[in-house]
């Protein structure tokens, strides 16, 4: 099993590390990327697409994660741990550019970082967000089946077939998972992960994540520096 290919599946990237690349050299002229012409359809042909639903897809900040994957979720979650540690408001922050996407900081870059259990951290994040996307309970036993009949179809190992048929049945534990993250850098991750796999208006997504953020122990103010990322990618996807 390759985690991070793996993940990358799971998000439903398909553009590669080359394309990304030029998209980087040519960013919009206001510097942030052009999440428009995505429309949460890059998520269509990923594991998490098939979780959420095609709707929650949509609403989700779908457009930057499923355009540069694990790094533009590890590029995020960087851009809110920099401008809390510098003390910045949360209104006049930064926002990811595609440039930050392809220079994210290595202690931000899944593959790099190392877990208090051994497990690699792309399963950690997709665990995270299988967790969230379940929160609100609308996967029934016929919806879970039509996945597990997808993901068996696509051009996944025997492995990681069986890893993400596990991480889907299993009850959430949130202390389980949690015991997996080794420091704040992990933990701002998995809390943005998360974020962006929900739907922050329902509330029983909206109490996972504050009970989340609790267990991770994550500073208020970080939180609202992760928040601030999340709802700008969604904001430039409704637009």
């Amino acid at each position: 099993m390759n985690p991070n290919d793996l993940l990358e599946q799971f998000l439903g990237v398909k553009s590669s590390d080359s394309t990304r690349k030029t998209q980087a050299s040519n960013p919009s002229a206001s510097g942030s990327l052009d999440l428009g012409s995505f429309g949460g359809g890059a998520l269509a042909g990923g594991i998490l697409g098939l979780l959420l639903g095609n709707k929650k897809a949509r609403k989700m900040a779908g457009g930057v994660v499923g355009y540069g994957g694990a790094a533009a979720a590890g590029a995020m979650a960087y851009k809110a741990y920099q401008s809390w540690q510098q003390g910045r408001e949360v209104a006049a922050a930064p926002v990811v550019t595609a440039e930050d996407i392809v220079q994210v900081d290595h202690t931000f870059q899944p593959a790099a970082m190392k877990t208090r259990n051994g497990q690699p951290f792309q399963l950690v994040m997709i665990n995270a967000m299988i967790a969230a996307a379940k929160a609100d309970g609308h996967v029934d036993a016929a919806e879970m089946k039509t996945i597990f009949d997808r993901v068996e179809k696509m051009s996944l190992d025997a492995e990681s077939k069986a890893f993400v048929f596990d991480a889907l049945s299993q009850a959430t534990d949130i202390d389980a998972l949690v015991s997996a993250v080794n420091g704040v850098e992990q933990a701002a991750e998995v809390y943005l992960v998360s974020r962006l796999a929900v739907d922050v208006d329902h509330p029983a997504e909206r109490i996972y994540l504050d009970v989340l953020a609790n267990k991770l122990s994550l500073p208020r103010e970080l939180v609202t520096h992760l928040d601030h990322q999340a709802d700008h990618a969604r904001i430039q996807l409704r637009g």
